[in-house]
Formats: C-alpha cells, structure tokens, sequence
C-alpha cells in the first residue's frame, strides 16, 4: 500500500539576478533553503520583457556537479570548452555534467517575446567529481508526453511516469523529472522510491500535494513516503524532482561544489592557471 508524502515546508521563490544581468526566481540556493541533498540550486526564469533576459549567460566554469536546463518557452544557445554546441529550444532539456572542468555559456537567441525554463543544480558524489565533461542535449521531440485519464498530462525529462520513461540516461543519483500539467480537477500519483529527496515547484496556476495548496513560484519540500500525489481545483502546472541523498560533505564556492575546501582551492587554481579541463 502506498504512502503519500505530505509536505515538509514550502518555499517562496525570491527575485534576484544571475549571469550578466538575467532576472530569475530562487527557491532553491538561497537563504531559506541553500541545499536538498543531492540538489543544489533550482531556479525559474520567466518574462516576456527582453530586458530581464538579454544579456544571457556567458562564458562562466563549473566543477563537481551537473546542470539541467529545462526550456518551456524561447530560445538558448549552449556553447562548452569541450566544442559542444547546441540549441535550447521550447520543450528541449541539456543535461551537463561539469565534472572536473566545463566553461560554457547559454545565451539567448531572440530578441523578443517569452523566455521561460528552469535551471536545476545535481550534486556529483565524490567519485564522480572529476570525471570528464559531457553533456546530453535533448531534443523537444524526444522528450516523451504521456496523458491520464484524470486530467494530467506529463513530460518526462527523466525517469519513468505513467508507464513512461525519459530520454535522460546514467545519473549517478538516479533522478526523477517530470513535468506535470493538471486540468481543473485534475489529478495524478506520482511513485517516488522511499528515501529518496522530492520535492515540487508550481509554476503556472495553483496545485494541491498531498492535500497542501502549493502557489505560484512556490517550492514544496516533502517528507517520507513513497508517492507524490497532486491535484488542482482550477488548473495549474509543476515539476516534480526527486533524487537519491548522495550523504557526502559539500564545499561550495560560486560555480565550484566539491567535498573539501582543499579541493575548492584547486579548482580555482586550475582555473585561474588554465589547467581546469
């Protein structure tokens, strides 16, 4: 029989601003929240002023974890220091793992009109941190759809939902992400392995977990069990992300995440000298 998971704490996302200029809201990173092992950062961009998104992302490292980037609307641009290059487009994921040296950038390719996604931040256990660089580029095409006959539609970047499993392969922490999009009155169950680190962020109208309102730009940290259950009176939309705790201690600097701060100092090292690839 299975147990939903009810809901620990909720987060309000807070406006701030990242890479040369990009406005974003943080509900995961912050303050309120710095880390839920074996996540590190999620953040939500989302505007249609060109002003808030123009300037990009560019040329910046990572060492010892990995970034997602989920497009819901717009255009991106990734280029590494590894001569990948690739184009983030509505509906597309990259999922990057820096490993033991990566510079890229993610700039974006209109000038006008909405720029929507979400940056996601996974922790590398220790000894997977400085493995090689990769990165797998996925397109909308291939991110499978799946419908319920209660009312839910879902896309799944990774794992498997609703019998369906998605394109994302070989995470060390095994992770879950899904896009769940609710009708009013909708409803889904979602299984999530007992141990495992879940969590759930609206980011259009309203939804319920586990009985709990969760609202726009809203983060739901949630306890024990092993299954997310979400509903919504008048309709609304949010991914589900769940992970297994790698239990492993952090030094984070900036774009660095290692175990030790002797290993945060020769990132930078590496990097300032030209020997981070």
């Amino acid at each position: 029989m299975s147990t939903p998971r009810s809901v620990k704490n909720i987060i309000a996302a807070q406006r701030t601003q990242e890479g040369a200029g990009v406005f974003i809201w943080r509900s995961l990173g912050g303050q309120a929240l710095p880390e839920l092992d074996p996540f590190l950062l999620l953040d939500s961009f989302g505007t249609d002023n060109p002003d808030d998104y123009i300037a990009g992302f560019p040329d910046h490292p990572h060492r010892g974890f990995e970034t997602v980037t989920y497009m819901i609307h717009g255009q991106m641009r990734h280029k590494d220091s590894t001569g990948g290059e690739g184009l983030l487009g509505p509906g597309s994921v990259q999922w990057m793992t820096a490993g033991r040296g990566i510079v890229h950038s993610e700039m974006p390719e209109q000038k006008e009109g909405k720029m929507q996604g979400f940056q996601l931040w996974v922790n590398l256990p220790a000894k997977d941190k400085m493995c090689p660089p990769r990165y797998q580029d996925i397109d909308p095409a291939d991110v499978p759809t799946t419908t319920t006959d209660t009312g839910a539609t879902i896309r799944v970047l990774t794992g498997t939902a609703n019998g369906v499993t998605g394109p994302v392969t070989d995470i060390s922490v095994d992770p879950l992400y899904i896009d769940v999009a609710l009708d009013a009155g909708g409803s889904f169950s979602q299984p999530v392995p007992a141990g495992h680190t879940c969590m759930v962020y609206a980011f259009d109208g309203s939804v319920e977990v586990g009985g709990t309102h969760l609202g726009l730009n809203q983060l739901a940290v949630l306890g024990d069990g092993d299954e997310v259950a979400l509903t919504s009176q008048k309709g609304g939309r949010a991914i589900i992300v769940a992970g297994r705790p790698i239990g492993e201690p952090i030094a984070r600097y900036g774009p660095f995440v290692m175990n030790t701060e002797g290993e945060i100092r020769q990132a930078i090292t590496d990097f300032q000298s030209g020997n981070f690839l």
